[in-house]
């Protein structure tokens, strides 16, 4: 069974980014999942498991969710076919099944960060085969991390591009967009053929919920 997840930490978003993503799975993704948050506090109404490794909470770049490689804890959580991970803060627009019915063992969002950006992965979902390429949480390190190219900091998509470049590309091509990014068609409001509306960096759909597509989407 698809295992989808997200993670939630900190203070930055409230409980209700869990209910609108997890309402949203359920109006547009039709065969068989579940809904997973990966998390350090309990949710009424949603299967938790607990953040294995609340210490990497700390840093920035969601290098927590490297975990997600690890064989050893994906056994633990009952993940044995296709692992999804999506951005709290992602709005789902329309059917998700063609984006999870693809064969690749990896494949994540490509083709929305900036031209000067060295990675070219975004991490706002990726999806992985159970089993594949454990060695990227195995060979993880703190002091590794530090040496891959980087913005501001280096973060979970960066190692994942260090560890595995050839990657399958989630893009625009396939329904999946980032809001106000490299592929987004200009304006407000996202094209038809729309399937998830990513919101990498510092906009928040909050900030928009003056928008109908908005309002109609990012509810419970």
């Amino acid at each position: 069974m698809l295992t989808v997840l997200t993670w939630w930490w900190g203070q930055k978003y409230g409980p209700e980014y869990v209910y609108r993503l997890k309402a949203g799975l359920e109006r547009h993704l039709k065969q068989p999942h579940r809904f997973l948050c990966v998390t350090d506090r309990e949710l009424e109404g949603v299967e938790t498991t607990p953040i294995k490794d609340p210490g990497l909470t700390k840093h920035p770049g969601c290098i927590v969710r490297l975990r997600i490689f690890d064989e050893v804890w994906q056994r633990d959580i009952g993940a044995t076919d296709r692992i999804v991970c999506m951005d709290l803060d992602s709005i789902v627009t329309g059917p998700l099944d063609p984006l999870f019915d693809r064969e690749e063992p990896f494949i994540i969002l490509q083709g929305v960060n900036s031209p000067t950006h060295p990675c070219p992965y975004n991490g706002s979902i990726f999806m992985l085969r159970a089993g594949y390429r454990p060695d990227v949480w195995d060979d993880f390190t703190l002091e590794k991390l530090d040496r891959i190219p980087r913005l501001e900091f280096p973060d979970d998509q960066g190692w994942m591009h260090a560890m595995i470049p050839d990657a399958a590309a989630y893009r625009s091509a396939d329904g999946v967009y980032a809001f106000q990014k490299l592929g987004w068609p200009g304006g407000d409001v996202p094209p038809l053929d729309a399937r998830l509306v990513a919101f990498p960096g510092r906009r928040d759909p909050a900030q928009f919920t003056h928008l109908k597509w908005v309002r109609e989407h990012w509810r419970e």
